[in-house]
């Protein structure tokens, strides 16, 4: 299979050159519903050959089992493979539901060798905090991770659901390449301090669930029509009222894609790619997928150029979304801007 292949851009001042439009592979080991293990190693391929080369990870998915899927790839394409992780987010697999945060320098420590250990790999190119706790002084968190640039252990730092005010702090303590939020024409809330911040700083934006966890593809359009085991079930957004109301949110982006002949998955994606013009950073988006079909759907949208008439018909619709974009809001930079 042939695609074309994606433009690059840079992560940050200095950092790796990346297509500009990344993979999430989380989904490929859990919360998503079943996964057909070889079809999913087809579409890390498919990507690389796409022109995707960040390839986004955390030790937290699959309670380290994503790392270690996605590690023979990432060891037998090491030149080519901008390979991304994260710390901080505790789980326990005999508690499926808990859900913790660790910023301790100890812990990051400790954390960073059980992730190498994992994905077999001597360096990570890209290292993020995953969740901030603010329990933790950021001057201490972020100066244990330099310490692992130090070391050689991680070529590049990164942060995860923070404030404009929390990547400024970080930034001064060592140059951060990449901030990763969620951001789609659902969540928009990063465009009050941090994607700013990020701007004035030359940081990168990578947009985690660009497509609303795949609520704007179409998909579905209620968490009852999801798998028994799907997280998107716990998720205020998919339930009840919620989604029957965000669903009629829809429309614009239907009339956009049929207008266009093209996908709603793609008229979403092209309005964050978009994002990269409107606010003066870069943008990479790391949409995720388990399927090649769908893997080449996505990689198209990065050239998909809506013009302004189109962006009007779609800025109103993050305002009118019911619902939060998790059950415990402590999990995002909402509450603390």
């Amino acid at each position: 299979m042939t695609h074309p292949v994606l433009p690059t851009a840079e992560l940050g001042t200095d950092g790796p050159l990346v297509g500009v439009q990344g993979l999430g592979c989380m989904g490929m080991s859990e919360f998503y519903g079943p996964t057909d293990s070889g079809e999913a190693l087809a579409t890390l391929a498919a990507a690389l050959e796409a022109g995707v080369t960040l390839f986004d990870t955390a030790d937290a998915y699959g309670y380290g089992r994503n790392e270690e899927f996605i590690g023979p790839f990432v060891r037998a394409n090491r030149d080519k493979v901008v390979l991304a992780t994260k710390f901080a987010l505790l789980r326990k697999e005999e508690d499926p539901g808990y859900r913790g945060i660790s910023n301790d320098p100890a812990y990051i420590r400790t954390a960073v060798d059980a992730s190498l250990r994992r994905l077999g790999v001597d360096e990570i190119d890209l290292y993020y905090m995953h969740r901030r706790d603010p329990a933790v002084p950021l001057a201490d968190s972020v100066g244990a991770m330099a310490e692992l640039v130090e070391a050689g252990k991680v070529r590049h730092l990164g942060l995860s659901e923070v404030t404009g005010a929390e990547l400024r702090e970080a930034h001064a303590v060592h140059p951060i390449a990449a901030v990763q939020s969620e951001w789609s024409v659902f969540a928009r809330d990063v465009e009050r301090t941090v994607v700013p911040a990020a701007a004035e700083l030359g940081v990168a934006f990578v947009p985690y669930s660009p497509l609303g966890r795949g609520f704007l593809t179409g998909s579905f359009q209620a968490a009852e029509q999801l798998a028994a085991d799907d997280v998107r079930r716990t998720q205020p957004r998919f339930t009840g009222d919620n989604a029957a109301a965000n669903a009629e949110l829809l429309a614009p982006l239907r009339e956009v894609a049929t207008a266009r002949g093209v996908t709603l998955a793609q008229v979403a994606l092209a309005w964050v790619h978009r994002r990269a013009e409107v606010h003066g950073l870069t943008v990479v988006p790391i949409p995720g997928t388990r399927k090649r079909s769908r893997l080449a759907e996505n990689a198209a949208a990065a050239t998909l150029l809506l013009d302004a008439e189109e962006l009007a018909l779609l800025e109103p619709v993050a305002g009118r979304v019911a619902g939060d974009r998790y059950a415990d809001m402590g999990f995002t930079s909402v509450g603390r801007e």
